[in-house]
């Protein structure tokens, strides 16, 4: 199936210092597009991949699941470790968690990690009809562009396919259960406005993960998707000084070229 448009990966060969990007569920690497252009712009090398089953139609996605979505970052972040120093991994919503198991199984592979309105649970009681639901119904209303700033939309799928949900639902408990072992610097952005994941989702991870050096920034003028929102380039600043702060070389790598696929 062809990509949709804005929704192809991205890759940008910069300095010593990479960033992975992970976009979230329904979502798609558009969403994340224009931190990761900030980040490149700035000399580091970025990834920012399409995750399998995501950015084509939602019956793509309905024959995947989070071991396939986690398998695509974590190869990912094995490519950017063979050419760069130090690594650091991004997230937002579904993409936090899977930043949050990158940081957990690798160690300290990864120099730290960024996370914006991360998700940590599937809410409601239609959360516990899934298993049962998922057999019945195919499909229920989509989550994506979850957005306060006016013209500002997300390509994400309309439609959320109940098989790929049921798997979130699994994959949040596999996460939650390692975030102990997240030890690494954590910069959580969280908008206290969001219609999709609440705020005690990331609560519950400062709780759980063992990171000595936390910092919690809110996001008052953002909903959900707020890389495309009113706080967008405050996480793009706050993000790279949180880079630079850990990896001095930031800023001083070699000019690459951009390239999209």
């Amino acid at each position: 199936m062809p990509v949709l448009p804005g929704a192809e990966p991205y890759r940008h060969e910069g300095g010593e210092v990479g960033v992975l990007l992970c976009h979230g569920f329904t979502g798609s690497p558009q969403s994340l597009r224009p931190w990761a252009e900030y980040l490149a712009e700035r000399g580091l090398t970025v990834s920012l991949p399409l995750l399998p089953g995501h950015g084509t139609r939602w019956e793509d996605m309905q024959l995947t699941s989070w071991q396939d979505w986690y398998a695509e970052v974590d190869r990912e972040l094995r490519a950017l470790r063979e050419r760069c120093a130090q690594v650091f991994v991004f997230g937002l919503s579904m993409g936090g968690a899977l930043a949050l198991r990158l940081a957990a199984r690798h160690g300290d592979a990864i120099s730290g990690v960024v996370v914006v309105n991360p998700a940590n649970k599937v809410h409601g009681l239609s959360a516990y009809a899934l298993p049962v639901a998922r057999h019945l119904v195919r499909t229920t209303r989509g989550i994506a562009s979850d957005i306060a700033k006016p013209g500002s939309v997300e390509v994400g799928y309309d439609r959320v396919p109940l098989h790929a949900a049921h798997s979130l639902r699994i994959f949040f408990r596999v996460v939650d259960a390692e975030l102990p072992q997240v030890t690494q610097p954590l910069l959580l952005l969280h908008s206290p406005q969001d219609h999709v994941v609440p705020p005690a989702d990331s609560a519950r991870i400062l709780s759980r993960v063992s990171s000595r050096d936390v910092t919690e920034l809110l996001l008052e003028q953002s909903y959900h998707v707020a890389t495309l929102d009113h706080d967008a380039d405050r996480i793009f600043q706050e993000s790279l000084a949180f880079v630079g702060r850990l990896a001095p070389s930031v800023g001083a790598g070699k000019e690459g070229t951009a390239a999209g696929g």
